[in-house]
């Protein structure tokens, strides 16, 4: 895991990189415009579902599969071609997120594999486990140097450890370096970037930043580009701390963008538009 030094409570070590107060502070007040507004007092679980939706149309994209949104709204099947199993991919992974809260605090490790899983949907033996050594991992889009199996196990296990312990880190910072990470090992076969970002949702509203699930990050790495998304990466893979901290505003900037979409879907709402 990228940190910068020995620390008890690793993850809050890293709220002190230069600019990363700014940027909890930023994600923070744009979480809360969405909270505060009207909209959100009388119709939450519609914008709930509209995040879903959109926040999984923007992970998907970021995984190949670029679609227009009113095409995931049209299309009940998703077994066609690769681009439509990415997009089933995505949107089964968001649905199944919300469903793993209460364990992912005790057993991240086992929340991971489900995710797997449920992105995969497939029985076969690589499915649903952290890959072997002498496994390919099928990841064109992610092009970093891929870890061994026995250093990313130990680096997962570390990961881990620290989710179970707990500590003071800010949800933003928690949520960047399981999202860096995981995709910086790639511990499976495939799908990993869809995983990686599926369990930062599940972290950012499992910590109570975003416990309605309507600030869906996804959509602000779509909106960034995937350039800058993996520009970014390269930063966190670097370990330095100017490249951690810049993984982590670049998240930031997604969550907000995200907040910006679902505050536009409360306007819509409101005027009646939608």
């Amino acid at each position: 895991m990228s940190t910068t030094g020995a620390s008890a409570d690793p993850l809050a070590a890293l709220a002190s990189l230069p600019g990363v107060a700014d940027s909890v502070e930023s994600v923070r007040k744009a979480v809360d415009r969405v909270y505060g507004h009207r909209v959100m007092r009388r119709r939450s679980n519609e914008i709930t579902s509209e995040a879903a939706l959109r926040g999984a149309r923007g992970s998907a994209a970021l995984a190949g599969a670029d679609w227009a949104l009113e095409e995931v709204r049209r299309r009940t099947d998703f077994s066609g071609d690769g681009e439509a199993r990415t997009m089933g991919a995505a949107l089964r992974l968001t649905a199944e997120a919300g469903q793993l809260l209460s364990i992912w605090r005790q057993s991240p490790l086992r929340v991971l594999a489900r995710l797997h899983l449920v992105a995969a949907a497939d029985k076969a033996e690589q499915v649903g486990r952290p890959r072997k050594e002498g496994e390919p991992v099928d990841e064109p889009l992610l092009t970093l140097d891929l870890p061994g199996a026995a250093e990313m196990h130990g680096r997962l296990d570390g990961l881990a450890e620290v989710i179970i312990a707990g500590g003071s880190a800010p949800a933003l910072v928690t949520a960047s370096i399981v999202h860096g990470e995981l995709l910086a090992l790639r511990p499976f076969v495939s799908h990993n970037g869809l995983v990686a970002r599926a369990a930062e949702r599940v972290v950012l509203v499992g910590s109570g930043l975003d416990p309605k699930s309507v600030c869906p990050a996804e959509v602000g790495y779509a909106e960034l580009g995937r350039e800058a998304y993996l520009a970014a990466l390269e930063g966190y893979v670097s370990g330095t701390p100017e490249g951690v901290a810049a993984w982590i505003a670049h998240c930031g900037r997604a969550v907000e963008l995200g907040a910006r979409e679902s505050t536009a879907v409360c306007e819509a709402l409101q005027r009646g538009a939608a």
